[in-house]
């Protein structure tokens, strides 16, 4: 069963938050980097989350016609016949989805699973994201609703963005500023809208600075202490102690102290797509400038056929991203837990 059931999903999840880890969600684009993503938390011995974004599954969609549903359904069925071989158990997922790519993007794949599950099987993806940090709060809520009640009727959950994280995604933009810190009326207005999992399932990216792409340290101030008072101001009045299912958007560059402390607050999934694209790309770069006078027909000659052979700097790049996964399930403190 190396594609989680919706209940082994669940499982997954709680053991996370009670052991205090975090599964890597790992963003892929293509058979090669989901093989890497695969072989990374195999090599790790721990489960995981494989998860395509609006601009992954247009690519995988191919460019002649770049349809997302066609992309990330086609990666999906891969997984779910490739992963078979892997010792370990994943998650498929789909990341940011603003408002206006939901009736080209999760719309239409919550279907694909609400027919699926229909038809007694269990649903394709087993968690969608909607990113609703560019609208006010009260629309964000309000769509998270009905995609809410959508999701949990096919057995998937939801994950929701209830404020900005920095930088760009796909093409969605956020400043770096002091917005990007949820207040706990924030928290406290998503449980009212949302629930706290009597409306079925969800998973909370709060921002505590987070910030999308490369920085420096100390160019994002990092406050993930700030998720104990999200906790705390909803524990207080629902009576729920840890009520939250968080996710860490935006972490590359943290240190191991700022992971820690997001994990000690119940954070149960950190999004990698910066570091694992270098980790992928960096050995293909290494192998062209290495190789040059063989990869190009240089001054007229013929090249050299085994070193531009795509299947030769596909499986360093394969080898490089699936040691940036190991080292992210150890950062998360997952190594070592997959399910038995």
């Amino acid at each position: 069963m190396p594609i989680a059931t919706p209940e082994v999903y669940n499982e997954m999840l709680d053991r996370a938050k009670a052991g205090k880890f975090a599964y890597p969600a790992i963003n892929v684009t293509s058979s090669q980097t989901l093989h890497a993503a695969l072989r990374g938390f195999a090599e790790a011995e721990s489960d995981g989350i494989i998860q395509i974004s609006t601009g992954g599954a247009e690519f995988l969609g191919g460019q002649y016609n770049k349809d997302m549903v066609t992309g990330a359904v086609a990666l999906a069925e891969f997984a779910h016949i490739v992963a078979a071989k892997y010792d370990i158990t994943v998650a498929l997922h789909t990341d940011h989805c603003p408002k206006d790519k939901l009736d080209s993007y999760v719309r239409p794949l919550i279907e694909v699973s609400a027919e699926r599950v229909a038809r007694g099987e269990n649903p394709l993806f087993q968690s969608h994201m909607w990113d609703g940090s560019a609208e006010t709060l009260a629309d964000n809520l309000a769509i998270g609703q009905e995609l809410l009640a959508k999701a949990a009727a096919a057995r998937i959950i939801l994950e929701v963005e209830i404020t900005p994280t920095g930088g760009e995604e796909d093409g969605v933009t956020h400043e770096i500023n002091d917005e990007l810190y949820t207040t706990v009326d924030d928290a406290l207005r998503t449980a009212e809208a949302l629930g706290l999992g009597e409306k079925g399932r969800y998973l909370l990216a709060a921002s505590f600075g987070n910030v999308h792409g490369v920085y420096k340290p100390g160019n994002v101030v990092l406050r993930p202490e700030l998720l104990k008072d999200l906790q705390a101001g909803v524990a207080e009045k629902y009576g729920k102690a840890s009520p939250f299912d968080f996710v860490f958007h935006g972490g590359s560059g943290s240190t191991a102290e700022e992971i820690a402390t997001a994990l000690e607050n119940g954070v149960v999934k950190m999004n990698l797509d910066t570091d694992t694209q270098y980790a992928f790309t960096r050995p293909v770069a290494n192998h062209m400038f290495k190789n040059y006078d063989g990869v190009l027909k240089v001054d007229g000659e013929v090249g050299i056929k085994s070193t531009y052979d795509p299947r030769t700097w596909g499986k360093l790049a394969e080898a490089g991203m699936a040691v940036r996964v190991t080292e992210a399930c150890a950062a998360l403190r997952s190594t070592g837990t997959k399910l038995k």
